[in-house]
C-alpha cells in the first residue's frame, strides 16, 4: 500500500504532477476600476413556477475621464457582473473637463430621476451623493458639485442621469469664444 501511494502522488487519486510544477499566475494590470452599483435577486414568473435571476449593475472608469455603465442578468452573480462589464466597456466614453472641473453647468432626465450638476474650484472635491458620487469618482472629476433633485431613489435611474448629463458637456469650441 505504501509503495502505490507514493506512485499516485500526494493527491492520493491519480494524476500527480506531470506537467511539472504549477506556474504562480501573473496578472495584468486592470485598465478599468469597476464597482457594482447595484446586485438584486429578480424573479420572472411562469406556468413551471418562479425563475429566480441576478441583476447586476456595474459602473467602470479608469479615473482619466473615462466612464461606462452595464446592467445585466443572469443565473449566477459572477455571470451577471461579468455580462455588465463587458456591457459597460462597450459603452464607455470620455467627459470633458476643464481645469479639473466640467466646463459649465448641467441638468439631466432620466426616467424620474433629475441631476444637476455644478463645476466647483481647485481643492472641492465630488460633493455628491450616492450613484451619482459612484459615477463622478470612477470618471475622474476631481472637483464638482451634483445634487439629485428629488423625483427618484432609483440609483440605477440616477446613475443613467448622471451619464446622460456628462454626455451633454461641450467643451467651448475656439470659434465662439473669439466671437
Amino acid at each position: 500500500m505504501q509503495n502505490t501511494q507514493q506512485q499516485r502522488g500526494p493527491g492520493g487519486r491519480g494524476g500527480g504532477d506531470r506537467r511539472g510544477p504549477r506556474r504562480p499566475r501573473i496578472e495584468e494590470p486592470k485598465e478599468f476600476d469597476q464597482r457594482i452599483l447595484s446586485l438584486d435577486r429578480v424573479t420572472r414568473v411562469t406556468k413551471g413556477g418562479k425563475r429566480m435571476r441576478f441583476r447586476a449593475t456595474v459602473i467602470i472608469g479608469d479615473h482619466k475621464a473615462r466612464v461606462g455603465y452595464g446592467v445585466a442578468k443572469a443565473a449566477d452573480v459572477s455571470a451577471a457582473v461579468n455580462k455588465a462589464v463587458t456591457q459597460a466597456k462597450k459603452r464607455l466614453f470620455t467627459v470633458p473637463l476643464v481645469k479639473e472641473t466640467i466646463p459649465h453647468r448641467v441638468d439631466a432626465k432620466f426616467g424620474a430621476a433629475v441631476v444637476m450638476m455644478k463645476p466647483a474650484p481647485a481643492g472641492t472635491g465630488v460633493k455628491a451623493g450616492g450613484a451619482m458620487r459612484v459615477v463622478l469618482e470612477l470618471a475622474g472629476v476631481p472637483n464638482i458639485v451634483g445634487k439629485s433633485l428629488g423625483g427618484s431613489k432609483n440609483k440605477i435611474n440616477n446613475a443613467k442621469a448622471t451619464i446622460e448629463a456628462l454626455k451633454t458637456l461641450r467643451l467651448k469650441s475656439a470659434a465662439s469664444s473669439a466671437a
